[in-house]
């Protein structure tokens, strides 16, 4: 196949490599479906590759003739090793689509199961199935179907468990998903998937579709969330599903506890001693980042406060952080400290920090560059606490020259 010179018209524009799909789209410009697909669904681009126009996305239309143009030189050169191209699964048709999906919805129905695992196949083809399913209105029936389920106690449900993995599947737009956020029993139903779902698979697709909700969700929505939603977070975390389902619930939490009581219910939920526990094991640089977001969050309130400082290494491992992972990291470690030296800082709290090091740690941060509002808050921690900090002993000789007067 490399020694024989396929012809350019069969190459794809993007890829350059031999179409296997060739679509034209709505500019007159012939591509690879799958190259196409990606440009604008994997992408996010908006224009023809080549003319830069915009593009209509629903206009994407099979060039047949080009197909077989193609097909025949493949078996003329089939001497060579050039192997025919597969015939392409040809595209569901909307109603082919909405006769699925009502098929699914029809909990009466035998072919219930059939119909959802037939959906699922197409979800997983390509984009444009993604998309045309969207259209069909998917996320709406799908939701109404967990929800359904879910209420009657059958989150295990092979049914329940198929619509889920469709809706990850799909990668919805923000649309739909803005829709799904004013729904709170689509809310309530997922917490319930990811305490009670049949399999570790569909605990992640729970939590890594509340993720994506949580983004896009009001504060007035969030502000309602139940303790439960925090509990099961917490239990994600703890159980580590797997490195996607762990950064989802961390996201779901960076959004959802600035809002109302929910850093208390995060607290009730255990999730400080987690992320602690988490942290003194991670190596990871976006994942340290936001396990110290999430503490930064819950050391807002007093609950959480005492729950950093009732664990052994809480102290310890918040300032081993700084200076270590990444300029964002420093300063949530910087705030965190902050916050408890600024409402927490009994003599005992106080000695502590001086004994894990956290005084040293912040004239460290005086020396380097290290953001404005860090070097601040590094000033007022080592001033408020200089009687104890400042001519301790185990404090190094020279750091005592950076120490603020």
């Amino acid at each position: 196949m490399a020694e024989i010179e396929v012809p350019p018209y069969f190459l794809c524009p993007i890829t350059m490599e031999m179409m296997k799909d060739p679509v034209t789209v709505s500019t007159g410009i012939t591509y690879d479906r799958e190259a196409i697909e990606r440009w604008v669904f994997s992408d996010n681009n908006t224009t023809c590759p080549l003319t830069k126009q915009p593009l209509i996305i629903s206009i994407i239309t099979p060039n047949l003739t080009l197909r077989r143009l193609i097909q025949s030189w493949c078996t003329l050169h089939a001497s060579n090793g050039v192997q025919r191209l597969p015939t392409p699964k040809p595209t569901p048709t909307h109603p082919q689509l909405s006769k699925l999906l009502q098929d699914s919805s029809n909990t009466i129905s035998t072919s219930q199961i059939k119909s959802l695992q037939r959906l699922r196949l197409i979800a997983a083809a390509n984009q444009s199935n993604k998309r045309s399913l969207e259209a069909a209105g998917a996320a709406q029936i799908l939701s109404s179907l967990i929800v359904a389920k879910s209420l009657h106690g059958h989150e295990d449900d092979d049914c329940c468990e198929e619509a889920l993995a469709i809706l990850y599947t799909l990668k919805l737009s923000e649309s739909s998903l803005k829709t799904l956020t004013k729904n709170p029993q689509f809310f309530h139903s997922l917490t319930l998937l990811m305490q009670k779902g049949r399999s570790y698979e569909s605990r992640a697709y729970a939590i890594m579709l509340l993720e994506s909700m949580a983004e896009l969700a009001d504060p007035s929505q969030l502000i309602n969330l139940r303790p439960q939603f925090f509990t099961e977070l917490s239990q994600i975390l703890r159980d580590q599903i797997s490195p996607k389902a762990s950064k989802a619930a961390l996201t779901a939490l960076i959004n959802a506890t600035p809002w109302g009581k929910n850093r208390i219910k995060a607290v009730e939920s255990g999730a400080v001693s987690i992320l602690i526990d988490l942290l003194l094991d991670s190596s990871d640089k976006r994942q340290c980042e936001m396990i110290l977001t999430v503490l930064d969050h819950l050391c807002q309130c007093a609950e959480g406060r005492a729950d950093l400082l009732s664990h052994a290494a809480g102290l310890a491992v918040v300032s081993k952080k700084i200076l270590r992972v990444s300029q964002l990291a420093s300063e949530r470690a910087v705030r965190i400290l902050h916050s408890i030296s600024k409402f927490s800082a009994t003599p005992a709290v106080v000695a502590e920090m001086l004994q894990v090091g956290v005084a040293a740690k912040l004239c460290l941060v005086l020396q380097v560059d290290c953001g404005s509002k860090s070097k601040e808050r590094a000033v007022e921690m080592l001033r408020s606490n200089a009687r104890a900090w400042r001519n301790a002993s185990c404090m190094p000789n020279i750091l005592i020259s950076s120490y603020p007067c």
